[in-house]
């Protein structure tokens, strides 16, 4: 009964797991330009909040299962787990903190080429071998108590990678 009701809404077990990987997604905040006009405080404070999320979504228990079966079912011809995972997961946070790195370039709180080049050093910052020590078992209980200094410290290291010289000095 159940599992007909979850066809019913979602379609097919694709439909089921893209909703879930755009559910975890979604639990990635970064701002709404529309609502505040970005400051040096700001901007940092967004880029933590995002990184936190960040760090709590790739750490929790539904994404790791979901990065597994991607990984397990790779080789296998027509397997989309991989491609969902792409586009309604790293590609629709991706698109969100790369608004927000664009909205601090325009406001010239950072200075940057590539929006994906300075995404990617934002993600690997925050991210480095983390999710890979996560995806293969790690304990990560005491990791995850740090989340929040870990992201403080990858901003701040961004920061001082791609903001503004007159705006990270105030720092």
């Amino acid at each position: 009964m159940l599992e007909e009701s979850l066809y019913k809404w979602f379609g097919d077990r694709d439909g089921i797991l893209s909703a879930m990987i755009g559910f975890q997604a979604s639990k990635v905040r970064t701002f709404d330009e529309r609502s505040e006009r970005l400051t040096t405080e700001s901007l940092r404070a967004h880029l933590v909040v995002f990184a936190r999320d960040l760090l709590d979504v790739l750490s929790g228990d539904v994404s790791l299962a979901l990065n597994r079966l991607a990984i397990g079912q790779a080789s296998r011809d027509g397997s989309k787990l991989g491609e969902m995972l792409q586009e309604h997961g790293r590609r629709q946070i991706g698109k969100r903190a790369g608004a927000l790195l664009d909205a601090g370039r325009r406001a010239g709180l950072l200075t940057f080429e590539d929006g994906e080049e300075a995404y990617g050093t934002l993600y690997g910052l925050v991210v480095s071998d983390l999710h890979l020590r996560m995806l293969l078992g790690e304990d990560m209980s005491r990791a995850k108590q740090s989340f929040s200094q870990r992201a403080e410290r990858a901003v701040d290291a961004f920061l001082s990678l791609c903001g503004s010289k007159r705006d990270t000095a105030s720092l």
